[in-house]
Order: structure tokens, then sequence, then C-alpha cells
């Protein structure tokens, strides 16, 4: 065999090389740098032999760029097979570039009649984010019911570990990321081009489950008796402003007689608007940099806690500071009959029975009877051991007959917020009743699209070493039926 002939097979067999990696969409192994490095100096050794040129140094760099856009290739197009379910091996060997992949998948997705974009399966950077999010949670103390599988191995991390596990399952060379500082390390995370990439989504995720943990168990109370509705937009309802009813009874007609003409009547009703309630927070560099894991729950939880918080002290300042309400009259008003007469007492016997017979005497707004059922009684915090006992003696109390409790068990339900009493301070504390929702419906809080719990939102914040989010809940609350609640305008409570 001739020099030239050695030479060419040499060639081939860095080229078999090459293809094998290509094909299990690997790296080189030490081994097969080893043999392909003695290969080229083989090479260039017989073509100085032969008389050809020897290839530059420059050559080599040419040759390693060429593998590592070849492995990146072939990378993607595997991810893309199975993010879609999709058999790439023969794009991966046939040299096709990503986005022919892509196109060839677009069209055998419509040729099967399949959404295009729908998230087909998960792969095992979504099993990753999972076990990453429940990992933090429960590194912090949060309980989680079911962790995903991997949760508990990845606990122990700290927050650099776990950034740098996620980069390199982005792709990023892991040696290049071990010898970075903290703060360069934070930049390239926190300002990837990848808006899946996994650590922000990691980030995203933690805060998202641990805002709808929290949200659920702040001890509110204003949910209890009030209604819950859902709107589409931001715009004012203006096609709810009227309500038909008051259609005539039933006539009798008599033999051959005519049905005579009835014009329903129509009332003004309230409009509906949401607003938006927000603030902003940020993971600091100090926050990375120290592993300051509570920040993931704790300072979420707090804005969580407010959003909540601040939708009760909205209902209760409502009631309690009486404004004009959709027919320009107060909410609570003698023409509206839901204010009891007098100057204001305790919850007692003879006070709770007045003010159901008040609501039991009610009209709807066509002058008709409505059959009103009691339902909750909302009071400051003082009457709580009194109502108790109240409600649950067979016999009134002090009563030298033993005279029988018309109230005892009776099925009114008492709602206690200390609220009332912030809002009254050293003067008169109010207290309240509600008929069941079907009777009449009084206070409704309404959110967007039926979405209860605080969403959040990461922003790319200039001149921030960081992680920074929006977390925000959009909600309006509005008197339905001033039919729906009543006053007593109460005592001090010492």
């Amino acid at each position: 065999m001739n020099p030239k002939e050695m030479r060419e097979k040499k060639m081939l067999r860095q080229q078999e090389l090459v293809n094998t990696a290509k094909r299990e969409a690997r790296e080189l192994t030490q081994e097969e740098t080893q043999e392909f490095e003695n290969l080229q100096r083989e090479i260039d050794l017989l073509a100085e032999i032969i008389g050809e040129p020897k290839e530059s140094n420059g050559s080599e760099t040419d040759t390693q760029r060429a593998l590592a856009a070849e492995r990146t290739r072939t990378h993607e197009i595997m991810q893309l097979g199975r993010e879609f379910s999709f058999d790439t091996e023969k794009y991966v060997s046939g040299g096709n570039s990503v986005e022919e992949v892509r196109t060839a998948i677009l069209n055998s997705m419509r040729q099967n009649s399949a959404p295009i974009g729908a998230a087909v399966t998960r792969d095992e950077s979504d099993k990753f984010r999972a076990a990453a999010s429940d990992a933090l949670l429960m590194r912090a103390g949060v309980i989680v019911g079911k962790p995903a599988e991997g949760a508990r191995e990845l606990r122990s991390m700290s927050l650099r570990e776990l950034a740098i596990e996620s980069m390199v399952r982005d792709g990023e060379n892991e040696s290049e990321l071990r010898r970075m500082n903290p703060d360069d390390l934070l930049v390239k995370a926190s300002r990837s081009y990848n808006p899946t990439a996994a650590f922000p989504a990691i980030l995203d995720a933690t805060i998202e489950k641990n805002i709808v943990q929290v949200y659920n168990e702040v001890p509110t109370t204003f949910q209890e008796w009030t209604e819950k509705g859902s709107l589409k937009d931001f715009k004012t309802t203006a096609d709810h402003r009227y309500v038909i009813g008051g259609a005539g009874s039933f006539l009798k007609v008599p033999e051959n007689g005519e049905l005579k003409a009835d014009t329903p009547s129509t009332e003004v009703l309230p409009n509906r608007k949401l607003d938006t309630y927000g603030r902003q927070f940020s993971m600091t560099r100090q926050a990375f940099i120290n592993d300051d894991i509570d920040f993931i729950t704790q300072i979420p939880g707090l804005y969580a806690r407010s959003a909540k918080q601040t939708i009760d002290e909205q209902c209760y300042k409502l009631i309690f500071e009486n404004k004009a309400i959709y027919d320009a009259k107060t909410l609570f008003h003698a023409d509206h009959k839901n204010l009891v007469s007098g100057t204001g007492a305790a919850p007692s016997q003879a006070t709770i029975q007045a003010m159901i017979l008040q609501m039991q005497k009610q009209t709807d707004p066509f002058g008709k009877p409505i059959y009103m059922t009691p339902s909750k009684l909302i009071v400051g915090v003082g009457y709580e051991f009194d109502l108790a006992v109240l409600f649950g003696s067979a016999q009134v109390t002090g009563s030298a007959n033993n005279d029988k409790n018309p109230l005892y068990n009776y099925p009114l339900k008492t709602v206690q917020s200390p609220i009332l009493n912030a809002l009254a301070g050293a003067n008169k504390v109010p207290w309240f009743m509600t008929p069941n929702s079907a009777s009449s419906k009084g206070i409704q809080v309404d959110y967007l699209n039926g979405q209860e719990t605080p969403s959040i939102r990461r922003m790319e914040s200039a001149g921030t070493l960081g992680f920074t989010w929006d977390i925000f809940l959009d909600w309006a609350i509005s008197v339905l039926d001033f039919r729906g609640i009543y006053k007593n305008l109460g005592e001090t409570i010492a």
C-alpha cells in the first residue's frame, strides 16, 4: 500500500469516528479523541512524504468547531423529536438542519390533524423542573403532599448548585459554570434568552405553588358571607344594568274571553368592574449568594397573604362605611328596610329576633314578598361566647320559669371578624345578618375568569442583579342587592 492510500485510509478512519459520535449523539470519548489526534499527526506526516501540503494548525481548530456545531445540531434535533414524539434518526444521520426538521414535524402534524404547538409529552426537562421545585419547597419546610419523583434527592442542593445543574441540562458547559463567580453565574441564569430555561422556570413554579398554598390557608372570613363571581374582562358590565321582573299575576280568563296584556317592569341593578391589585418583589444577589432558600417561600407568601387580607378588609369596610350604592342611597337605609331602627344594641334574643322578622318582611323590587331564610350573623370580637350560650341553651338564660328559647339550635352561623372592631375604634361596633343566597344575594366578590389566587410574572429589570417578579390579582367587590344584608348599629365593645 503506497503512502497516499495509507493517508486516505486513515482519513476514512477519522470520518468513521466522527460519524459514530453523530449517530449516537455524543462527543468523542477520550480514547477516540486520542486516536483522532494520532491519525491527524500520521496524515500530516504522510502528506509530507507524498509531497502534499500539510494542514495548518488552524485546521484543527476548524475541525473542533465543526464537531461542536454538529453536536449542537444533533442535540436540538433529538430534543425536537422527544418533545413531539417524532422519529429524527434519519435527519440526524442525513445532515438536515434544525429548521428542516421543524418543517418536517409541522408537515407531519398537519397531515395527521394534530394541534400544532400542543404539548404532546413531558420530557426529562419537565420532570427535572417539577422535582427541583418540590425539592426547594421541602427544603424550606413547606409540606408537599406528593413530591415529584427525584425531589428528595435534590433537596440538599444549594441555589448555586441547582442553577448550575439546570443550565447544564439546558446545554451549558458545566466546567465553565463552576469556574464562574456567583455574580456572573446569577447574571447568566437570570438573563437567559430561553423563556423556559430550567432555573428561572423552577423558581417560578416553586413560588406559584407556595402562593396557592399560603393563600388558601390565610384566615379570612369574607368568603363565608359574600357571593363569588367571575368577569371575563375589565369592562363595566353595562349589560347588567337592568333586571326584568314584576310580571303581573295570572288572571282568570272567562269562557270566550281575551287574555289581557301585561308589561314586565324593570329595576336598576349595579354595575360591576374589575380592578388590578399587585406588588413587585425581587430575589437579590445577596439572597442567591447566601443560599437564602426561605426567600422562595416567605416573601411571596407574605404578598399572597396580603392579597387575601386586602379583599377581607375591603368587604368589611364596604358594609361598615355604608356609602351610597347603585340607587344613590346608602347601603343601609330606611327606604331599603335593612337597617334595624333604634340607636343600636348588642346581639341578644330580642335584637336577633327583631332583625330576623324585619328580614322576613322584605319585598322584592316589584313589591312582592320574598321567602327569606336567615343564614349568617356577622359580628366583631366580643360576642362569641354570649352567642354560643344563646344558640346552645334550650331555655332562656336567667328565666325563672325556664321559658323555652326560640333560638336554641337556630340555623344561624356566627361569623366573627376583628376588622369590625378595628374600624369602629372606640365607637359602636355594628353587627349584620345575611340571608341564604337562594333568598337574596347581597355582596359579591368577582375575579377575572374565576382566578382567585394571585398570579406572578417574572420581569427583566435593568440594573437589577437577580430575579424580579410582579404578583397581582384582579377583583371587584359590588353590592348586588341591599336586601341581601341587614344591620344593627351595635354598641361599644370594651
